[in-house]
């Protein structure tokens, strides 16, 4: 069992955002899944991404569990996630409750207060403000690598100061939003400092506004040729726009090594002193196997999430995964 802030998962074990979680049938697989301790919903829009089928999809490399993707965020905007959350956690048939992660992108200060808003009224509604444990929670997503003329912001961590001010004041407005971050995959040491320094700035009386980092996600301007995934296609490329964000196997080194250097930061006094050291960790990138998973454990991860082996397997992959943890 971990606690984030006011939700609690148990067992430590979820989805990561993406194209698997997209809809009501999606989530409701997962979240009935009594090996997920919380599940996690693909990154909404306020009005929703223009996905095209064509262009966005993925392909599956056939000699290891890696994958590269050319998705976008999700096609349904927030409305519909707030729908399809309220269904889940008011249906009679569930025996089990858990929390849900609303994955959120915007990219100005107007809209992520709109979505933090309305996903706050939602809450109020459930009285999920009032419950001893939460079952609703907010992911910002600064890390797709595939949306055209927009690089991650979470790369540049100084520019996503205004957004995450309007999620600290929200959640100092009510201490029971958990708040967390899903980050990009990182390569030196410089930008794992720009995050542990913003997230000191930001937080106010030694009191962090946000409960946990989600590293990391895929990582961008990555290829693989059609041979590699075994298409029988005239096609050189595995997906439609040569390149993309690779993931599972691929990326299990650079995953580990994120959350392991995160991990290091936390602890340090430096962080103590900030009063982020609490920060919980919810490691993902090459979760493929109980071995991985039990790497990610060892490198600092509090919490495990997977989303390529979800991709292979369906909801299985989290039985696969969760007999050991």
């Amino acid at each position: 069992m971990v606690l984030l802030n006011k939700i609690e998962i148990n067992p430590p074990l979820i989805n990561s955002s993406c194209a698997w979680s997209s809809d009501l049938v999606d989530l409701t697989a997962l979240y009935e899944s009594p090996y997920t301790g919380a599940i996690t919903t693909r990154t909404a829009t306020f009005n929703g991404y223009g996905e095209d089928k064509a262009i966005n999809t993925v392909a599956f490399a056939v000699d290891t569990d890696t994958t590269l993707n050319s998705y976008g965020y999700s096609p349904h905007p927030l409305a519909a996630y707030l729908g399809w959350v309220e269904t889940i956690l008011t249906g009679s048939k569930h025996s089990i409750t858990k929390p849900i992660i609303i994955s959120i992108t915007a990219s100005t200060v107007e809209t992520i207060k709109a979505m933090i808003d309305a996903i706050q009224a939602l809450r109020f509604k459930l009285g999920d403000n009032t419950s001893e444990l939460a079952k609703i929670a907010i992911e910002l997503n600064t890390s797709c690598p595939n949306i055209p003329n927009s690089p991650p912001s979470g790369y540049t961590f100084s520019y996503l100061l205004p957004l995450l001010q309007v999620l600290r004041d929200a959640h100092s407005e009510d201490p029971t939003l958990t708040v967390g971050l899903k980050l990009p995959p990182y390569t030196y040491k410089g930008q794992f400092n720009d995050v542990i320094s913003g997230l000191g700035l930001l937080a106010r009386n030694k009191i962090s506004a946000f409960a946990f980092i989600t590293c990391t996600n895929t990582l961008g301007n990555s290829l693989l040729f059609a041979e590699q995934t075994g298409a029988n296609t005239q096609q050189t490329f595995a997906v439609p726009t040569a390149l993309g964000g690779i993931a599972g196997d691929a990326i299990h080194p650079l995953a580990l090594g994120n959350v392991y250097t995160f991990k290091e930061l936390l602890s340090s006094q430096e962080a103590m002193d900030a009063g982020i050291a609490d920060t919980k960790i919810i490691g993902v990138g090459g979760v493929t196997s109980k071995a991985a998973a039990e790497r990610m454990k060892k490198a600092g991860a509090d919490v495990i999430g997977c989303a390529t082996l979800l991709g292979k397997e369906g909801v299985h992959a989290f039985e696969i995964l969760g007999k050991e943890l």
